[in-house]
């Protein structure tokens, strides 16, 4: 629980994600989390086949994407404190965002909308901060990292899908 505490004000913009330890076991507990956040709110869309493989897929997608940025930015090593900050980051919003997505199917009123409009904003303001840090760049240029990212991990495994089933 104490590193949980550490990783926390990541999602606040309050720590630098290189400041924060590196924990193998935590990292996996992540993996796992988002793993099963993912597929249960990709199951309540899309058929339950589908949903597995494409978070499957999306997770291959967010891991390879960490792990080719920092490759081209010579910090391999730094792979699985980063990879942690990005999918605390990703769980914390997804938490946030499974309520959501319940009021968003049962009632879609627009608040529900417009809120889960501010957690995708929220989570593309932590990717790029996040981007920002580790490869110490300006925020255009996070912002485009980000944004790319975005594209490739979510509509890259969703265009995927598509083609497959």
């Amino acid at each position: 629980m104490n590193i949980f505490k550490l990783y926390l004000p990541l999602c606040w913009l309050k720590v630098n994600p290189l400041d924060l330890p590196r924990s193998v076991a935590f990292f996996k507990q992540n993996l796992w989390f988002y793993f099963i956040v993912e597929l249960f709110i990709q199951a309540n869309m899309i058929d339950p086949t589908e949903a597995f493989f494409e978070v499957i897929l999306e997770t291959a997608l967010t891991l390879s994407f960490i792990g080719l940025i920092l490759f081209l930015n010579k910090n391999s090593h730094l792979f699985v404190q980063i990879a942690t900050a990005v999918l605390f980051c990703e769980n914390v919003v997804a938490f946030f965002g499974v309520p959501v997505v319940i009021w968003l199917t049962v009632s879609e009123s627009m608040l529900s909308y417009y809120l889960m409009g501010m957690l995708i904003l929220w989570d593309f303001i932590l990717i790029t901060n996040i981007i920002k840090n580790i490869l110490s760049i300006n925020l255009a240029a996070s912002l485009t990292i980000s944004l790319f990212y975005f594209v490739m991990t979510y509509f890259g495994a969703y265009g995927v899908t598509l083609l497959l089933f």
